[in-house]
């Protein structure tokens, strides 16, 4: 325990906490009352995360068995319903491009400055969550909200621009299955959810009311409206403990999971009060697929870069979001452009920017009233792009009543193929991106594409079932040059990787390529794929 830390008298904790997380400065944060504040919300919560967890495991179990995802039949009536959403507050009814990353100083300065609309402050798949990067983010993020955050790294300082020059502040906690391990209240580890979204309002709630700024928060994993209902119940418990007034907190969704997609009204009906929007996460949504069906082989995908947003699976969930949305007055966000700029290649960099561009304008011409970007640099491609088909804050006049999406649409499976390089670059992309996570780097530029934990997600999930296929009930896979598609093809990959990424200069991760390796290897083995690549990875931070 560090000096400082063992200078705070223990008789001002609450007993039934304990932080064993150390970091200095952290006490400015974890003061007695913000603690107190946290474990209430433990207290009150926890059995209901667990119940709701314990609810995914039965429809995952279920969806193993054969069974495929529907419509509710119990809550048809919502569907049915003529109901809208709060509207959105002022400083969100433009959100045509946002930013999301990491949470570092850095970034949040740049993020603020870079001239999005919004920028998502990432706590989850960006974020490598170890105590440090938490609580860094957690003070990078409070000292924005009061003006005060410079950084200086290299012999230059970071400053924040004015703040009505400044992007949006939206949250993303991290999901309900991710526990904190640094704070445990009555012997158990803390929800991960409740800890980030409870500290940040706890210190900035009040703030950003008073300058009609939220908070506003993006809830990720989501898979039922259940799941979406508890959101509701733990803000109402945060206003209430805060002095806010109920609905102060404005809530986006991401739906990246294949349940939730059959759950998009009752997910906006469970949170009608205060949820501004729906979001296309697209790259957890395919994840989600892989998972969800792991045990179909009629629907195992192709190669990651096959996948595309073109694909009819994919064009059905996109077209249905915009739909559902616009009919109860709520945005529908487009997905992540993970495209970066590529500076030592004209040729190569122009093809990237082409790229996104048509990605946006697909965007823009489906109905979508935003989209997101992981780099400043595509701000303004997306932005062009938006601005020519959206010449207003948003699109909700667009109701795509030409839309019709039954339940087979969104289990389409898509036709393609495996290439040598397309498993091979599953295998890199998971080392690499591990262990990068491993060392404290949760966003990572891997071929010019900005890579975080749901697209090392794809790529670890895919390698799982095209390996595990046979026992699946669909014979052997093969590459598309004949080669199988077995263990041995994957034992090759990991053998050739190691000495090529230590040709790399400045490698993120680089000291921990042999222990990703191992894991990556264990994981691809086991028998049942695990549910998230980062749940046992998280028990080697820190």
């Amino acid at each position: 325990m560090s000096a400082v830390l063992n200078q705070i008298p223990q008789a001002e904790f609450d007993a039934g906490i304990d932080v064993t997380g150390r970091v200095q400065g952290q006490q400015a944060l974890l003061t007695p009352a913000a603690l107190a504040f946290l474990a209430g919300l433990h207290r009150a919560f926890e059995p209901a995360r667990q119940a709701r967890l314990a609810a995914r495991q039965a429809r995952q179990q279920a969806f193993d068995a054969g069974a495929l995802p529907q419509f509710r039949a119990d809550t048809a009536h919502l569907r049915a319903g003529d109901w809208t959403v709060t509207p959105a507050p002022a400083a969100l009814r433009d959100r045509r491009v946002e930013i999301t990353g990491p949470v570092d100083p850095k970034m949040v300065i740049n993020a603020l400055n870079s001239g999005a609309n919004c920028y998502m402050a990432d706590f989850e798949d960006s974020t490598s969550p170890t105590w440090a990067n938490l609580i860094t983010g957690q003070q990078a993020l409070r000292a924005a909200i009061s003006g005060d955050l410079v950084h200086e790294a290299n012999g230059k300082r970071y400053e924040l621009r004015p703040q009505a020059e400044q992007a949006v502040l939206i949250v993303r906690p991290r999901g309900w299955h991710l526990d904190e391990k640094h704070v445990l209240v009555d012997g158990r580890r803390m929800s991960a959810a409740l800890f980030d979204a409870g500290l940040f309002c706890f210190h900035n709630a009040k703030a950003l009311a008073e300058r009609d700024r939220g908070p506003y928060l993006y809830l990720p994993k989501l898979e039922s409206m259940e799941e979406a209902a508890l959101w509701g119940q733990v803000l109402d418990d945060i206003e209430a403990r805060l002095g806010l007034p109920h609905g102060q907190i404005r809530v986006t969704v991401l739906i990246e999971t294949l349940p939730a997609a059959f759950e998009m009204d009752e997910i906006l009906y469970a949170l009608k009060d205060r949820i501004v929007g729906l979001n296309c996460g697209r790259w957890d949504y395919i994840f989600s697929y892989i998972k969800t069906l792991r045990r179909h082989p009629d629907r195992v995908l192709p190669e990651r870069g096959q996948v595309t947003m073109t694909q009819p699976f994919l064009r059905a969930y996109s077209e249905l979001l915009i739909q559902t949305c616009h009919r109860r007055g709520a945005h529908a966000m487009g997905g992540m452009a993970a495209q970066i700029p590529i500076r030592d290649d004209a040729a190569a960099n122009a093809a990237a920017l082409a790229r996104v561009r048509a990605d946006k304008l697909r965007e823009v011409t489906a109905g979508h009233d935003g989209t997101w970007v992981a780099h400043p640099g595509l701000i303004a491609v997306a932005r062009e792009v938006f601005d020519a088909r959206m010449p207003g804050p948003n699109q909700l006049d667009n109701r795509r009543e030409d839309v019709h999406v039954e339940a087979a649409d969104l289990l389409q499976p898509c036709l393609g193929t495996i290439t040598r390089a397309g498993f091979e670059n599953n295998v890199e992309v998971c080392v690499r991106y591990l262990a990068a996570w491993l060392d404290g780097n949760g966003c990572v530029p891997i071929h010019h594409l900005m890579e975080d934990a749901a697209t090392a997600e794809i790529a670890r999930a895919q390698l799982w079932q095209w390996l595990h296929f046979p026992e699946l009930g669909g014979g052997l896979l093969h590459l598309d040059d004949g080669t199988p598609v077995d263990f041995a093809l994957l034992e090759r990959a990991l053998i050739a990787l190691p000495g090529r990424l230590r040709a790399e200069p400045g490698l993120p991760g680089i000291a921990r390529v042999s222990e990703a390796i191992g894991l990556l290897d264990r994981l691809t083995h086991a028998e049942t794929l695990a549910p998230f690549l980062t749940l046992p990875a998280y028990e080697r931070l820190d």
